[in-house]
């Protein structure tokens, strides 16, 4: 199956990498020359700017954007909007908020384009272990690109099938999901990410903790020289905290114990707020959440090993780099 890719950064780049992988075409368009001709020397078919893109692509034409959420992306889809015709189908597979979503997925219903938002998570290991994706939108479109989707997830792997749920009818084993309307995709995914914050955050305290344990304040006959990369590597066996977010500290305090190339500067990409804003709409508390995500605005003034962790995680999982103080 073809489909066009503009953003051809971490993840972008991975995604096409993965369908060619697979069988499938990719077009391809970022503005960083350099990113289009590494991806056309692995097999995709490059584009100089997005007329030529779009005249590479085959009716219906499916184009995925994988920009930073903001005016890039939005920018980006209103030219698509302009250059496409009904039936063909505009992703966005990046962190926008659902309600833009909402907003695009009308004005472009206006002119028959279908619209299809991703909620993407893997990070970049996603070439290797898949993406998991949360998607809404236009249910056709959901079901015209499902061989993409399918390509692009994990698969059922080796994860044991949970009791109960004999008798779905459901792709969420594979590791992607149609959740409904616009937006819903990226509202999933919000709050996906909100409770990512919350994870990390109760990870990097009880890190902190058992690092302090070995202070002078501490009584000797209760002081202990704990050794964290091994305790992350030995909760990683049998324990109930057990989790990816776990294996990714272990490999970070496997490489640097004191995390030495961390500040503790942590930066949040938008998910965790507009998670807490839905909240507050609710009238649901989420006193874990909102504490995650306000620990990472201190960090930006006093940073503690905790935060420290915070950024090894942020790294493994996404290959972010820490922000530099302005």
């Amino acid at each position: 199956m073809q489909l066009g890719m503009i953003g051809l950064g971490r993840m972008g780049g991975n995604i096409v990498r993965r369908l060619m992988n697979n069988g499938h075409s990719c077009v391809v368009f970022d503005a960083q020359p350099a990113s289009v001709n590494q991806l056309a020397s692995e097999g995709a078919i490059p584009s100089q700017d997005l007329h030529e893109f779009m005249d590479q692509l085959t009716s219906p034409k499916a184009v995925w954007v994988m920009l930073p959420a903001g005016p890039i992306t939005e920018s980006t889809i209103a030219t698509l909007g302009e250059m496409m015709s009904a039936g063909d189908i505009i992703i966005d597979g990046g962190n926008s908020n659902f309600q833009d979503d909402v907003r695009r997925a009308k004005t472009l219903a206006e002119k028959g384009i279908r619209y299809i938002d991703v909620g993407t998570s893997g990070g970049v290991w996603g070439l290797e272990r898949g993406y998991c994706m949360m998607i809404g939108g236009d249910k056709t479109a959901f079901d015209h690109l499902d061989p993409i989707f399918k390509t692009l997830a994990p698969g059922v792997g080796s994860i044991d099938k949970t009791p109960g749920r004999e008798g779905r009818q459901s792709t969420a084993e594979e590791g992607y999901l149609y959740t409904g309307p616009a937006g819903s995709g990226h509202f999933v995914k919000m709050v996906h990410n909100g409770i990512e914050y919350g994870l990390m955050q109760a990870y990097a305290e009880g890190l902190d903790i058992l690092k302090g344990v070995n202070q002078e304040v501490i009584p000797a006959e209760r002081r202990y020289d704990l050794d964290l990369a091994d305790i992350t590597e030995l909760w990683r066996r049998g324990s109930v905290v057990s989790s990816w977010l776990l294996d990714l500290s272990a490999i970070s305090l496997a490489e640097d114990p004191e995390l030495k190339a961390f500040s503790g500067r942590v930066d949040d990409s938008g998910e965790g707020r507009w998670t807490i804003q839905a909240a507050i709409e609710e009238a649901v508390p989420a006193d874990v959440l909102t504490a995650a995500l306000f620990t990472r605005f201190r960090s930006r003034q006093d940073h503690t090993f905790a935060e420290k962790v915070l950024s090894a995680m942020r790294k493994q999982f996404g290959g972010h780099q820490e922000s530099k103080k302005s």
